[in-house]
Parts: C-alpha cells; structure tokens; sequence
C-alpha cells in the first residue's frame, strides 16, 4: 500500500513539474498559438498551431517589415478587457500558452507591413500598397483579394508598427482603427513574438519562411519614389 501510494505521489509530483516547465518554456520562450480566424489565410488556416518565438526581438532585433508576428491588442485593436473571474481566466490563459485553446481576445496575429518612420500608402494607380513610395508586390495576399479597398495614407510613428492580415477582405486589422486612439499602431512593446513555425496538424509543418516583398522599400525619408 505504502509502495503503490509513493509511487503515484512520484507520478503526481513529476506531472506537476512537467506542467510548470512547459508553462515557462511556453511564458519565455516559444509559445504554441491557435489561429481561430481565417484573416491570414493562405498563410495560416483556421485550426494551424503556431510556434511563436518569444526570443525573436528579445535581444535588439525589431520586427521587420513582413514579419508575422502576434501581439496583444490592448489600447490599439481592442479597449482595456473587463474584469472576469480570475480563476476561469488563469485556466483560459494556461490552455492557450498551451495552444490547447483560443488566445485571449486581446492577442491578434498580423503582418508587419510598415515600421517607425514609414509612409505606407494604399493604394497606387497600379492598385498595390507603396511603402516610402515603392510599390510592394504581396504575392502572400489572399488570391483575388485587392491589397486594400479602404484607401490609407499614413506615415507610421516611430516605436509603432502597421499591421495588416493577408486574407485583407476578411481581416480587421490596423485599417480598421484609424479613427481610433493610438490611429492602429501597435506599440513594439506590445509585441508577443514572431511566428516562425506551423507546428500542428502535422500535414500542415512547415518553417514561415521570411518574405521578400519588402526588399526594394527604401528607408523611411529617402525621397525614393516608385
């Protein structure tokens, strides 16, 4: 009795630090993330667990233009939250940093289409975004998608970026809260991590390979013109 009773409490203690470690790992380092929309598709489908990389601008790097990164949307996408039941939401939290579970609904995934200092503009006689007055080609937007329907002409503020989802007709992104506080720049500080990796289904692994769409964009006040 008392061999069976240390060895399920061994069993016991062990799942407990299991859990712990997976929650850290996931808290600071990488971090699964369950897509519950389709506003990046063809990119990310509704159902794909992200592995975000939590380490990805820990050290230096900023989020470069064309990054698909997920941040958390208080004071730009979405109001303060309401107060909830702690409980239910400390279990809500610790089922999504396990990717078992949709993020808060505070927590967007989006593509950097402009950083600080950027004049990001939609849309050119040739129907594209121009960034700092080059054309961008997105061959990553949602096939028969226009890059944008709403026009835009903003000049991003240093410390902020531009976001926009890839299935553009079916996302709400940086667009949409223009006439809003903060005008839909997100604040780099505001950045969870860069999504680097589909980990789940696994018919659907595969590394998010960077883009090249922003290659010939000259930076901010060059004078470049497309």
């Amino acid at each position: 009795m008392g061999s069976s009773w240390l060895s399920w409490r061994r069993t016991g203690l062990l799942g407990v630090f299991c859990t712990v470690f997976v929650l850290l790992f996931s808290t600071f380092v990488l971090q699964p993330f369950l897509i519950p929309s389709g506003s990046m598709e063809p990119t990310l489908r509704v159902g794909d667990r992200l592995l975000v990389n939590k380490l990805a601008y820990r050290f230096g790097t900023a989020p470069q233009r064309g990054d698909v990164i997920v941040f958390d949307g208080t004071g730009s996408f979405v109001q303060e939250p309401a107060g909830g039941n702690p409980v239910t939401g400390l279990l809500h939290g610790a089922a999504a940093a396990l990717g078992l579970a949709e993020p808060a609904e505070t927590d967007f995934v989006k593509r950097v289409v402009g950083v600080g200092g950027d004049r990001v503009v939609c849309c050119d006689k040739g129907g594209r975004v121009e960034v700092n007055g080059r054309a961008v080609d997105e061959r990553y937007v949602y096939a028969g998608d226009a890059p944008s329907r709403v026009p835009f002409d903003i000049v991003v503020p240093e410390g902020t970026l531009w976001v926009m989802g890839d299935h553009r007709s079916n996302s709400r992104d940086s667009r949409d809260h223009l006439g809003e506080p903060g005008g839909g720049m997100v604040p780099v500080e505001r950045v969870i991590g860069r999504a680097d990796w589909i980990g789940w289904p696994v018919g659907r692994w595969a590394v998010l390979e960077p883009t090249d769409a922003f290659r010939e964009v000259p930076a901010p006040g060059s004078g470049a013109h497309g």
